[in-house]
């Protein structure tokens, strides 16, 4: 990269550094900086504490270790930084990157220290997000990335994913970001905590990215740890062996417990109100798959448990509004956004007759509307022929709610990929967007 481009690219960059947690676009800007071209490769959308401990106390002078799964690969980085749900100003002493060399490790010779504006710490104020100074270090598709943090101070309650499917390293006290083993982190965590972004310029050739937006079935629940096998990932790999010119790179803003019209301090902001920060906000989205409302529907099971309330009873006229509402935001911001039916529950611990008769009403909708760009129809691929109201039991986890690796890995192959990448939503939605499940 020449010194012209470099020096432009982290001027594009600095020029981001205190962006608010509002409708966001703001990256957009910085995508084609000094002529490198920007694409998101992972995300994780954040989250308000919880009444869960680490959440709500946050850390104070530790280092925490975290692994980032990219989806396309590329030879420069930046990395995102969120103070979005904090209550006080975040100061990071200093952030490294590097390749990992096995479980909280890393490649000594691939570690590089970020800088923020020039700055080695840098200090997020509440509601507000950060994007690092670009950094040369190659990664590949469908690798990893491990980001250390050093947080001084006390943070207070974080912003943080609740569900990571991966394992966090946390370490005790003082800088251990440049440290190569694991052995000063003796905790491990199952969230991803002050991280929300991973862009890369990507060596390859990807065209934009596909956001899939959704709920605990798209987080990846009861997918093997550190596997990455929840079924964006599984999408991601089907896209990188496309030919480069037609591949995009896939994101996960799938939140566990996620409901479309109401927040929980279970489940983080309603779809709503998030899909502007975790939808439009990534860079380079040109598609969104829609995977949500299941929740809505059942969280009355919930009763009076704390954390997921308000547990209101909604209707199914309510939730396709709330559809309507989110696929007239992404037309309007130029994306197309195809919409998956809802799986079966039966069997799981919150299921309820009046529940599938609600999910079947809603299903029906979502068959025979011509709102969205494409229909995947999830419940016909994962559904068990013999008694449709519950999962295939091969593709099954076993709570019955949420698919294992072998459902997530049918999910994604069931998606058809010429539904994707278009640039420009159809003039008559609807269009039947489900391939074979088979692999």
């Amino acid at each position: 990269m020449t010194t012209r481009i470099r020096q432009a690219a982290v001027a594009a960059c600095t020029a981001l550094l205190t962006l608010t947690a509002a409708p966001s676009t703001a990256f957009a800007q910085a995508e084609t900086a000094g002529g490198a071209a920007w694409v998101g490769t992972w995300t994780a959308s954040p989250m308000p504490h919880s009444s869960d401990e680490t959440s709500e106390n946050g850390f104070t002078g530790q280092t925490i270790r975290e692994v980032l799964h990219t989806s396309v690969g590329g030879g420069l980085l930046r990395l995102r930084l969120t103070n979005t749900f904090g209550t006080a100003p975040l100061t990071v002493g200093r952030v490294t990157v590097a390749l990992p060399g096995g479980p909280g490790t890393i490649r000594p010779d691939t570690a590089r220290t970020l800088t923020f504006g020039g700055g080695r710490s840098v200090t997020i104020r509440a509601g507000a997000r950060t994007v690092s100074d670009p950094v040369a270090l190659p990664v590949g598709a469908d690798g990893d990335v491990t980001v250390s943090l050093y947080l001084p101070g006390a943070t207070g309650p974080v912003t943080w994913h609740r569900q990571s499917m991966e394992t966090t390293y946390v370490s005790g006290a003082g800088d251990h970001t440049g440290d190569p083993d694991a052995a000063a982190f003796p905790t491990r965590l199952a969230s991803f905590f002050f991280v929300d972004g991973l862009d890369v310029t990507p060596a390859t050739a990807a065209r934009g990215a596909v956001v899939t937006f959704g709920d605990s079935i798209t987080d990846g629940d009861q997918s093997t740890v550190d596997a990455n096998n929840r079924y964006p990932n599984f999408l991601a790999r089907r896209e990188l062996a496309l030919p480069p010119g037609r591949r995009q790179a896939v994101l996960n803003a799938g939140i566990g417990a996620n409901r479309v019209l109401n927040d929980s301090r279970l489940g983080g902001p309603k779809a709503l109100d998030r899909f502007d920060r975790d939808v439009l906000g990534q860079t380079g989205v040109r598609d969104v798959i829609l995977l949500e409302g299941i929740n809505d529907i059942n969280f009355p099971w919930f009763g009076s448990e704390p954390d997921a309330q308000p547990t209101t009873p909604v209707t199914a006229g309510q939730i396709i509004a709330g559809y309507e509402r989110l696929i007239d935001r992404a037309h309007r911001h130029g994306l197309r956004i195809l919409i998956g039916t809802m799986m079966p529950v039966q069997g799981s611990f919150y299921y309820t007759a009046a529940g599938e008769a609600e999910r079947q009403d809603v299903n029906r909708w979502i068959r025979g509307q011509r709102r969205a760009d494409g229909v995947i129809d999830f419940d016909r691929v994962m559904r068990d022929p013999a008694n449709p109201l519950r999962l295939l039991p091969a593709y099954d986890s076993g709570d019955h709610l949420h698919p294992g690796d072998a459902g997530y890995r049918a999910m994604a192959a069931a998606v058809r990929l010429d539904c994707l990448g278009s640039g420009a939503h159809a003039a008559a939605g609807g269009t039947d967007c489900t391939g074979s499940p088979a692999p």
